[in-house]
């Protein structure tokens, strides 16, 4: 077994962990409010150059007020520019380009085999994170919950075409690799606010670049101020300080771990919803989100031991 880790990591989560992750799933959660009022005005790819293009000079501005070593290494940067593909262009290009032709519902319901992908992939390349009966039927029983929570219905879509839903699969298996690749940087003894900092800003160029091309912004009315407004709120809240946060837990807790945060991102934009938006909940979402917490406990693992 090949093992790209560089430093183990403790296969279960604590307090502190389990509180980072909820925020994480609480800020990208969130983002579906900012998407939602900037798509009105703005084509996809140009809502995500500009969520990573504002995000990147926040983050540099905190490395330099937080005076953080920044890493001189062309190793590390190449490492950064990578993690960007892998983690930001890749995965919102195909999911941008899938929910051009299939419903979001579908689309999260496929993204949310994010950490089926996750578990097989980090069981193969890294050492601590082999796979085990209980993290596989933890998140069985997850995916199975977010099914719930968002509505089996979403899944039966006439005529929708294969290629899109293999495009979101793609994502969730490009967010998989990112995660096992992404636990090479604590090996590396960098701060997480800098991996953030470099993967952010390679993504930018790159996705900059791709709406420069594509959709050409300059030729687009100026959006309104309730636009320009959840730009930086996707750009402050759910770019910068949110991948803060994913570094900082996949330097601690590892790969499979993390990124159950996509379980957790619906339960959370239903939550705001509800509260935010005045939305109802119904019976099914609070039997997904009881089903999610179970996958979440199962994954955990303690219980069992406790059981057993």
């Amino acid at each position: 077994m090949m093992s790209v880790a560089g430093v183990p990591v403790s296969p279960t989560m604590g307090l502190k962990e389990w509180a980072m992750l909820l925020s994480l799933s609480l800020l990208w959660g969130g983002s579906f409010f900012f998407v939602g009022v900037a798509v009105q005005a703005l084509p996809p790819l140009t809502i995500v150059a500009a969520r990573v293009g504002l995000a990147a000079p926040v983050l540099w501005m905190a490395v330099f007020a937080l005076r953080r070593p920044i890493p001189r290494d062309p190793a590390v940067w190449a490492a950064f520019a990578v993690m960007g593909v892998l983690n930001n262009v890749i995965p919102f290009s195909l999911i941008v380009w899938g929910q051009t032709q299939i419903p979001s519902g579908l689309a999260s319901i496929l993204n949310a085999t994010t950490p089926l992908f996750t578990v097989v992939v980090a069981g193969l390349l890294l050492a601590d994170e082999r796979f085990s009966a209980h993290k596989g039927l933890g998140v069985a029983i997850g995916f199975a919950g977010v099914v719930v929570l968002i509505g089996a219905d979403a899944l039966y879509v006439p005529d929708a075409p294969v290629l899109a839903q293999m495009a979101v699969l793609g994502a969730g298996l490009s967010y998989a690799f990112a995660a096992v690749f992404g636990r090479r940087f604590r090996g590396m003894g960098l701060d997480p606010l800098v991996t953030a900092t470099g993967q952010v800003t390679f993504s930018g160029l790159i996705m900059v670049a791709l709406a420069v091309g594509i959709d050409r912004p300059w030729t687009l009315p100026m959006p309104a101020v309730p636009v320009l407004a959840s730009l930086l709120g996707l750009a402050v809240l759910c770019t910068a300080l949110a991948y803060g946060l994913y570094f900082r837990i996949l330097a601690t807790a590892g790969a499979t771990n993390v990124i159950l945060v996509t379980f957790l991102v619906p339960v959370t934009a239903i939550l705001l919803g509800v509260t935010v938006l005045d939305e109802s909940l119904r019976a099914s979402h609070l039997v997904g989100m009881a089903v999610i917490g179970a996958g979440l406990l199962v994954m955990d693992g303690r219980v069992l031991r406790r059981v057993a």
